[in-house]
C-alpha cells in the first residue's frame, strides 16, 4: 500500500512513477526516500514524466523481445489495459509480447494481472506506459482527485480481489484500474 499521505487518484499514479524513476535511477523500487522526493516533484510540476517518444524509443531498443518475460519468438501486439475494459487500440496502451504471456495476462488490467505483492515487478517500460495512459483517462473522467476510496470502489468491478488481497477500501493501485471496465 501507499504511504497514508498518498490520498488521489493523481497522487497514486504519480507514487507509481516515482518508482519506476528511483529504479531507472540505481536506487530500486523500495528507497522510500527517493520515491517520495521524485512523487513530489511529480506532483509540484517540478519533474515531468517521460515522454511517450521516450518510451517508444525504449521498446525500439529490444523490438523482438516480450516486454513482459523477455522472450524472442512468437511475438503479438498485447492492450495494456484490455480493449474488453475499454482500452483503445492505440500507441500508448500496447506493447509486444510472447504468445504466453498473452494468453497469460488475458482480459485482465496491468496490475490485476500479477496481483499486489507483484505491482512493483513490472517492466518499466510497459508500466510507464500504463500509469500515463490511467492519468490520461482518469483526466477525461475527472477522477484526478477523487480520494474518497469508498466512492472509488463504487465505480470499480475488482471488489472480490481486494478482498482476497485484505486491501478494501484501502488506496491501492487497482483504485487506479479497477473502473475501466465494460
Amino acid at each position: 500500500m501507499p504511504p497514508s499521505h498518498i490520498k488521489s487518484v493523481r497522487q497514486i499514479l504519480y507514487w507509481q512513477y516515482a518508482k519506476i524513476i528511483s529504479e531507472a535511477s540505481g536506487f530500486g523500487k523500495k528507497n522510500y526516500g527517493m520515491i517520495m522526493t521524485k512523487c513530489k516533484q511529480l506532483e509540484s510540476g517540478e519533474i515531468h514524466w517521460s515522454s511517450s517518444v521516450r518510451e517508444w524509443l525504449k521498446e525500439k531498443e529490444e523490438p523482438d523481445t516480450c516486454i513482459y518475460c523477455g522472450e524472442k519468438k512468437d511475438l503479438t501486439v498485447e492492450h495494456i489495459l484490455p480493449r474488453s475494459c475499454g482500452g483503445e487500440d492505440i500507441p500508448d496502451n500496447v506493447v509486444m509480447v510472447c504468445k504466453n504471456c498473452n494468453s497469460s495476462k488475458g482480459g485482465k488490467r496491468l496490475y490485476e494481472w500479477l496481483g499486489l505483492d507483484m505491482k512493483d515487478k513490472h517492466h518499466r517500460i510497459a508500466e510507464g506506459k500504463y500509469l500515463k495512459y490511467l492519468y490520461s483517462l482518469h483526466e477525461k473522467r475527472g477522477t484526478l482527485d477523487v480520494s474518497d476510496v469508498p466512492t472509488l470502489c463504487g465505480e470499480c468491478n475488482m471488489r472480490k480481489k481486494c478482498e482476497a488481497e485484505d486491501s478494501v477500501e484501502k488506496l491501492s493501485v487497482y483504485c487506479i484500474e479497477g473502473c475501466f471496465h465494460k
